[in-house]
């Protein structure tokens, strides 16, 4: 079954070659394709993608989202988009997951809600966990892959994912929803609507909890969240007020296991919160947890200002604190500010076991405005953003195992704090060259200032203190965009080249010296895309070629203070085809498919190999090598079938292997996986006081494929008779065998 399904899927790919897939295809459930002309409203819509924005882009609307929304993570909702693979620490889809597009992960992935940005200001990262069953408040999503549109925020390097939160209601409904499947996977929802009264207000709820025990032993996920909005309506003007957040408990699966560790101890062994107890017998620490609170507050106002004129402004803050739990084997006091003691036999002990919190917390906000000039075949977007963020990063010493002398409670062992401002202006505008050809330019102008000072959690044995931090950045990015369109009778043709700027990410200042602080980062994306649509079939290419100078990559060098620094290297890129395909030959049954065939490379790169991990540098010239975590081919394929109120689709993704290093080591390599989802589920709507019942069940990885989606690696090295040995390691993120969710969802 697995051989026929990919060679069905690679058959309708090479037949749709001529033709070509472009970003604005057909979305799964058979539509010719997401309309954005009704998304003009209280959100911040400028940095949406139309069919006259020459980038690649997909729209994943309310309905495919509702149809996978069973608890498992945004991620899991887009990984049948073009170029998107997903990863998840946990193995079920719950818990700490993540995404990449054409290899790139996310934090070079421009991630809003209404145009209000949710990256990490410093890490870049968009932690999901942080905002559980969002999902089931969106509107839509928009995937854009490269460059993309100007947006707020960090940098688009790979691509940018706008989330549309629900509009507000117009009739009152209510809806209760109920997940429960492998793992002790569960989900419960409740979701009420006011509907308009007084004839301009309206009020929407909703609350949910998730909870899993994960496909990883301990992998535990427990979390809760709400979202609310207050909205009115006048004839020219359009405000809501909007709250969602989230509160999360996830034990930690980051470390992965080893091939090794897999098969002594199984595929779903977790070696984080490993200790020896006091009788010698393996244990593992029990709150080895994330623990993280997140608030989002948004005001967005909508204003039509005229016949030609619309303003679409909004202020936002979120709020984010917590910390991580963590328990650490043989750790040297000195570095926890702690001095050594001795114990019972009079034996000086200068390391020992100890539990450590590392804890954030961020205040982030700011206010962003644009106005829209369309009159005939011109059509002007201008604006600007303004946010500001501050982090305060600190570590304690929550308890050391036999430790003799004074020990203050959750002793702090250092404190940082970040402090960004990041603001843009752009203007972007389409003209009507003649019938069906427009042209396109968008200019922005991004200037971030970033600092850091304090102690660093890195300890300097040159001092014999913790690090100091003491960074006073500046950078000043002109990103221009070009391209032209073509859209008449189905037909839609476009090509664009965009320049995209990146700041480093925090860790890429911490983790490195003065010395070696990077520098930012910039690409030349090259777009290039047809796409055909009709009623009977859809298909497409998007050729693209993404040209980095000074990209940040791990060699292997570490810094002074011993941690693995990410260096700017002179030239990579990223270059590829992306395909779609559609084929809708009756009303019950459509096929979808794309994929992408790409090569990334590292031009002459040089490894860095330790002895013993941290002395002795050895370089070694690899040449040209495959970027990590980019694999060469990817295929996505959906049979879906609908009758009445019957729906089923098979779901399949095949990704081909990668390296997980930029050295293209065998010993850190990820195998390819071919895996196929089940989804059944069955609609009634003719039930006394229910508006809707639907019934679904998803059985994932129905072919039991024993896959890794992500992982790490590491090198060292040792001598033999004079000459260097090189040794390797790695860790995979083993996903789950066949599993089963079952959904009821009840709307009134």
């Amino acid at each position: 079954m697995k051989k026929l399904v990919i060679r069905g899927a690679t058959a309708l790919c090479m037949a749709t070659l001529p033709a070509a897939a472009s970003a604005a295809a057909a979305s799964a459930d058979g539509e010719p394709k997401d309309s954005v002309t009704d998304l003009r409203g209280v959100e911040i819509t400028a940095n949406r993608a139309g069919d006259k924005t020459p980038v690649a882009f997909t729209n994943v609307s309310r309905k495919e989202i509702a149809r996978g929304n069973d608890g498992r993570d945004i991620p899991s909702l887009l990984e049948m988009t073009p170029s998107v693979v997903t990863t998840g620490d946990a193995g079920g889809g719950i818990g700490y997951s993540g995404l990449r597009v054409r290899g790139s992960d996310s934090s070079r992935i421009n991630i809003t809600a209404n145009g209000v940005p949710i990256n990490d200001s410093e890490s870049h990262n968009v932690y999901w966990v942080n905002m559980p069953d969002l999902a089931s408040s969106l509107r839509d999503i928009q995937v854009q892959r490269g460059a993309g549109t100007s947006a707020n925020g960090a940098g688009a390097f790979g691509a940018s994912i706008n989330m549309l939160t629900d509009a507000p209601s117009r009739e009152r409904s209510a809806m209760v929803s109920a997940s429960y499947g492998s793992f002790n996977s569960n989900k419960e929802t409740i979701k009420v609507s006011s509907g308009l009264f007084g004839g301009h207000w309206s009020v929407d709820a909703r609350f949910s909890h998730i909870g899993s025990d994960g496909y990883i032993d301990r992998a535990f996920s427990r979390l809760w969240s709400y979202m609310g909005q207050l909205a009115y309506r006048g004839s020219d003007t359009q405000i809501r007020l909007l709250a969602f957040g989230g509160k999360e408990r996830t034990y930690m699966a980051w470390d992965y296991a080893s091939k090794e560790e897999m098969e002594k101890y199984g595929r779903r062994y977790n070696p984080c919160g490993k200790y020896t107890d006091s009788d010698g017998k393996t244990a593992f620490y029990k709150d080895q947890c994330d623990n993280f609170t997140q608030h989002h507050f948004q005001l967005l106002l909508s204003q039509e200002i005229g016949q030609y004129v619309s303003l679409n402004a909004a202020l936002h803050y979120t709020k984010g604190d917590g910390y991580y739990d963590q328990y650490k084997t043989g750790r040297t006091l000195e570095e926890y500010g702690l001095r050594p003691f001795t114990d019972a036999d009079g034996n000086l002990v200068e390391k020992s076991d100890l539990i450590r919190l590392k804890n954030n917390d961020n205040d982030f906000g700011g206010g962003m405005v644009n106005v829209k000039f369309q009159r005939g075949d011109l059509t002007l977007v201008g604006g600007g953003a303004a946010n500001w963020h501050r982090g305060n990063h600190f570590g304690q010493v929550k308890w050391v195992r036999n430790y003799v002398g004074p020990i203050d409670p959750l002793q702090q062992y250092y404190h940082n704090t970040g402090r960004k401002f990041d603001s843009n202006v752009f203007v972007r505008g389409d003209y009507d060259i003649i019938h069906g050809l427009s042209a396109y330019a968008d200019l922005q102008y991004r200037h971030i200032h970033y600092t850091i000072r304090g102690a660093s959690d890195n300890f300097d044995w040159n001092t014999g203190s913790m690090a100091r931090l003491d960074l006073h950045r500046d950078w000043n990015f002109f990103n221009p965009k070009v391209g032209i369109a073509f859209n008449r009778d189905g037909h839609r043709a476009y090509a664009s080249w965009s320049v995209a700027h990146k700041e480093p990410t925090r860790d890429n200042f911490t983790d490195s010296d003065p010395a070696h602080y990077p520098e930012a980062e910039r690409m030349f994306d090259y777009e290039l895309g047809y796409f055909y649509n009709s009623r009977l079939f859809s298909a497409g290419a998007n050729l693209y070629y993404m040209d980095y100078k000074d990209q940040l990559v791990v060699t292997g060098q570490l810094s002074d203070t011993g941690n693995a620094i990410s260096v700017n290297v002179p030239r990579s890129y990223r270059m590829g085809i992306e395909l779609q395909g559609a084929l809708r030959p009756l009303a019950w049954f459509d096929w979808q498919i794309n994929a992408t065939l790409s090569r990334n490379r590292i031009r002459n790169f040089t490894e860095y190999i330790y002895e013993d991990e941290w002395k002795n540098p050895i370089a070694i010239d690899r040449g040209n090598t495959p970027i990590a975590f980019s694999p060469d081919f990817i295929l996505h394929n959906a049979f879906n079938f609908h009758v009445a109120g019957f729906e089923a689709s098979l779901m399949s993704r095949y990704v081909s292997s990668q390296y997980m290093n930029n050295a293209r080591s065998a010993e850190a390599k990820l195998d390819a996986y071919f895996v196929s989802d089940l989804s059944l589920a069955y609609t009634f709507k003719t039930l006394p006081a229910v508006k809707e019942l639907r019934l679904g069940i998803t059985v994932y990885n129905i072919f039991n494929e024993k896959y890794c989606n992500n992982g790490y690696s590491g090198a060292g090295y040792y001598m033999a008779d004079g000459a260097p040995v090189i040794y390797r390691y790695a860790g995979y993120a083993a996903q789950a065998t066949t599993n089963v969710l079952a959904t009821v969802t009840l709307s009134f």
